[in-house]
């Protein structure tokens, strides 16, 4: 049951190599919203003049200060919504480590998975990074005109997500490309509700920023139990 690899991988949180993880992902997620407002500030700049004169009125001076604080409040508006959607991405950056992890303590008898080449797995983060983001702020879209159901959204949409691609690249390890897109079309629908189980805390700050981590390991164990049903069957 998914609820029995949920549990497997949240008795190990407090293993050295999950905050390891933990740490690299959240880092290069404020460095690239950082780099999101320094880049804003400077369209600010390029855009908005300091001095403006306007007819009936003179000279204006406080349209780039105005600018410049509307930018950062959305700024923080978009860092908060997408924070954990980003964390997500780049925890695939650093993935092996959380399987191998996994693999080490609850699978010793297995032999260590390869690595993905790195250019390999920073093209397929860059890839997930995209489609985390554009499905997300279409999705800010639909919460607007949908306030009621804004929650189901989120959930259903992110649990799609993260089920689709932490078990593609948990089961690459092991079975290559087209082999995990075979099995994850066998099992859409377990690997989908093992998404939605993922997304549902992700609405609450601060445990949201373990779930990518949570999330690879669950879905390590998913991999294996399904490796291992396939086999029976």
């Amino acid at each position: 049951m998914i609820f029995t690899d949920f549990s497997k991988a949240l008795a190990q949180m407090g293993d050295p190599r999950f905050r390891k993880v933990l740490f690299a992902g959240l880092g290069l997620t404020v460095g690239l919203f950082i780099a999101f407002y320094i880049g804003i500030v400077w369209l600010v700049g390029a855009v908005f003049p300091d001095v403006i004169t306007l007819p009936f009125v003179g000279e204006v001076t406080f349209l780039q200060d105005v600018a410049s604080g509307a930018s950062l409040l959305a700024a923080m508006g978009l860092s908060v919504f997408l924070m954990v959607p980003v964390a997500s991405a780049f925890t695939g950056l650093f993935l092996d480590e959380v399987a191998d992890a996994v693999e080490g303590e609850h699978y010793p008898w297995l032999s260590q998975a390869p690595r993905a080449p790195f250019l390999t797995t920073v093209a397929d983060t860059i890839a997930f990074l995209g489609v985390m983001l554009v499905a997300n702020i279409v999705a800010l879209a639909l919460y607007l005109a949908l306030p009621p159901l804004a929650p189901v959204i989120f959930w259903t949409l992110n649990g799609y997500l993260l089920g689709r691609e932490y078990f593609q690249l948990v089961a690459m390890r092991r079975l290559g490309r087209d082999g995990a897109a075979q099995m994850r079309r066998k099992y859409a629908g377990r690997i989908w509700f093992a998404g939605g189980l993922m997304a549902l805390p992700l609405s609450i700050p601060l445990v949201n920023l373990l779930i990518p981590i949570l999330g690879a390991a669950t879905f390590t164990h998913l991999y294996h139990r399904l490796s291992k049903d396939a086999c029976g069957s």
